[in-house]
């Protein structure tokens, strides 16, 4: 299995291609070389990706519980009613 690897590795494919191939070739190297600064930039990137969204999405907004939202509805509903229930001239 070493030899396989080695033979595999050494072989050329996309570490060559790296050097003076073009995007393709230089993404394949840099998914599967494994190489941790290039799992910390993934992590990186993948973080932003996700994190920036959801950063935008919860500032300044305050999370309200099914309570807090219940009791809104019905006071909605209760503006509306009252405000259907007066008599019209």
């Amino acid at each position: 299995m070493g030899k396989e690897t080695k033979s595999t590795s050494s072989n050329g494919g996309a570490t060559a291609g790296a050097a003076g191939g073009g995007f393709r070739s230089r993404m394949d190297h840099y998914l599967y070389s494994g190489e941790k600064k290039h799992v910390f930039a993934g992590i990186v990137i993948i973080t932003a990706i996700f994190g920036v969204p959801w950063y935008l999405m919860n500032r300044g907004s305050k999370h309200q519980s099914h309570q807090d939202y219940l009791e809104k509805a019905d006071k909605a509903r209760s503006a509306r009613l009252s405000s259907a229930s007066l008599p019209s001239k």
